[in-house]
Parts: structure tokens; sequence; C-alpha cells
């Protein structure tokens, strides 16, 4: 059964052009924050206190599906009313601990249980998944995606475009991978190493939750698979001096602030995708790649960051193929499960193949 209406929750940057995405896509949207946006929306907007369980699910009750773009540490409530209510649930949380109540709630949800929507995980799965698929054997995926300001200045060469709690997260928290067949978890801010994107020189370092459930849909077919983080040379040392030496691992909601306030979000970011896979096809042992660096654009009458637009887009392509049928409509949905190809045929998906 088809459905078209949909609660955003958190109207920024992301949120405001998610819910931008689905009104154009003809969804019947309302968005849903504490303080109204700062600029004028298509589609109607409720300012109220989300915090409080009891107004939540009365908003809620009143549309099919809900997006949460709100910090992670608010989906786990979120989540669990809209299972109670029997409605859709998507988010972008990339936090393990709140992923795993979902996949809880998923076995009795009569609605579809979808986190992880996003850029990293999300999209980059979606990927990986398609050049898995591939091969007769698959024996390796380097997925790698990093979003950064394209003029970098100072030591860290870096802005904090997207939420601080969620950086320091993945920075801190450990990290899953398959290694030569065996299921592990690693330190963040570990294995670095060197790679190349139209040209520039850029490292990539282990950071918590961009596999999603990668690996427990591949345990048993794909012998490496690890996610890391993209960043500009140097990076890696700074923040593990910052983080381990002085102690700031031990006030995360601190290190937080004083790194948005030392490195504050900039318009002109860049997007770097790499997704890397090596195996067998045809008794011949091959490698594909997919990489692309995407820039900020002018979407749906917004001037949208590269990171916000490609967030708020692979969510929002998602949202339209569950709408299309082209995707289960209960229980949980593992990104590596949607087709790249029929991602990529959405009204919204297309802009990634631009």
């Amino acid at each position: 059964m088809s459905f078209s209406t949909v609660a955003v929750l958190g109207l920024g940057k992301v949120g405001l052009l998610a819910a931008t995405f689905l009104d154009e896509a003809g969804f019947e949207v309302v968005g849903i924050d504490q303080r109204p946006p700062r600029q004028a929306t298509a589609f109607p907007v409720r300012t109220c206190d989300i915090g409080d369980v009891a107004v939540l699910r009365a908003e809620l009750a009143q549309v099919e599906a809900v997006l949460s773009c709100l910090p992670y540490h608010l989906n786990r409530s979120i989540a669990e009313t809209a299972h109670a209510l029997g409605i859709h649930y998507f988010d972008l949380t990339e936090d393990v601990g709140t992923t795993q109540r979902i996949v809880e709630l998923s076995e009795t949800s009569a609605g579809l249980m979808a986190p992880q929507c996003g850029l990293a995980p999300g999209f980059v799965a979606i990927v990986a998944a398609s050049q898995i698929e591939s091969f007769d054997v698959c024996r390796s995926v380097r997925m790698r995606v990093g979003a950064l300001p394209q003029h970098p200045t100072g030591l860290l060469g870096y802005a904090f475009n997207w939420s601080p709690e969620g950086v320091v997260n993945e920075y801190l928290n450990d990290c899953e991978v398959l290694e030569e067949g065996v299921r592990k978890w690693v330190s963040a801010m570990e294995w670095r190493e060197t790679l190349y994107v139209d040209g520039t020189q850029l490292e990539a370092f282990t950071t918590s939750g961009g596999l999603g459930t990668m690996c427990d849909s591949y345990e048993d077919r794909v012998a490496n698979i690890d996610y890391k983080t993209i960043r500009y040379p140097g990076h890696m040392d700074l923040m593990n001096f910052f983080f381990h030496e002085l102690l700031m691992r031990e006030q995360r909601s601190l290190a937080g602030q004083i790194l948005t306030n030392a490195k504050p979000p900039v318009s002109d970011d860049v997007v770097f995708v790499h997704v890397s896979s090596e195996g067998h096809i045809n008794g011949q042992l091959r490698r594909v790649e997919f990489v692309r660096s995407y820039l900020p654009k002018h979407v749906g009458g917004i001037s949208s960051t590269a990171i916000a637009w490609t967030t708020a887009g692979s969510v929002a392509a998602v949202i339209e193929m569950v709408r299309k049928g082209s995707l289960p409509r209960n229980g949980l949905l593992k990104q590596e499960c949607i087709p790249f190809d029929a991602f990529l045929a959405t009204p919204t998906g297309r802009l990634f193949d631009e």
C-alpha cells in the first residue's frame, strides 16, 4: 500500500533540504522543530517539543512515515514511537547502539524501519553492494567517505559542516570490520592510508558506524570489509593528540564545543566518495572503483553544501523507492539491499549521477 504523508523532524540544513526534496517529489510533508526555520517553506511547519513523548506521539499519529534528522541520541524514542504507531521510520544515524535498538524493533514492526539512510552509512553501502554483486567471488570492499572544506586552512584542514556530536562519536567509538573472514572490533583513528581523488592527496582512517549492517550481510561472502573517513593529511594525528593525550575523550560534549568553535562550517565544501572492491570475474582478478567528488548545488530552491544535499538526497531517494513499491514495506531495511540502479533512477537519486 502506498503512502504519502511524511513528518520530517529537525529542520536544520539537512532536514530542511530532505523535506524540500520530498515535497517536490509529491509527498505531503510536515516539518517539525522546536523553532521555525529561517526561511519560508513550501510545506507546513509545526513548532513543538518532541522531547515530550506525548507530544511526539500526537504529531506522529497524523502521518504514515517519519524521517528523523535530529541528533542520534533522540532517535531511539522516535523509533519506538513510530513502531508503536505502526508507521514507517527513517533516520540518518551512524550510532551503532541506536541502530541495534531499531533492528530489535524491526522484528515486530508493522511499518518499515530504515536507519542509516544518509551518506555513510547509507549511500556508500548501496554503492558497495552493487560492486559485490558484480563479482563471482569478492575478496575485499573498501569504503571511504569524507566531507571537507574545499579550501582548508590550519593544521586540521577541517570544518564542522556535520554534527559535532556525530563526528566525536565516530572518532571515539570502536569500529566493526571484517578481516580475513573474521568479524572484529578495532579502535577508531587507526589503520591510516594515503589515497588520491582528482589528484588531491588525502588520508583515510578507521571511524565508527560507516559500515552500517554490511558485516551482518556479508560475513560469509566477503573476507575483508572496512570503512574509513577521508581527511586532509595530518588530521588523524592531531585528533588523536586532542582526544587521547589531552584526555578530551572524557569530555565529549566539551570536545564538540571546542572543535566547532575552532573550525566552524563553510559554504564551499566537497564530499569525497571512494569505494573500491576486488575479486574474481570469470576466473580473472579484477578491481572496480566508484570515485566521486560532490560539490555544493543549488537544489530545491536552496543553495546547499555538498554534505547537506548528499545526505538529504540519499534518504529522500530511499523514501521515494519505498512509496513506489520497489523496497519492502515492513521489517528492517538494510542499505545494502537497495538496488543502486533503482536508486539512481529516482528523481532525487539522479543527483548522484550528474
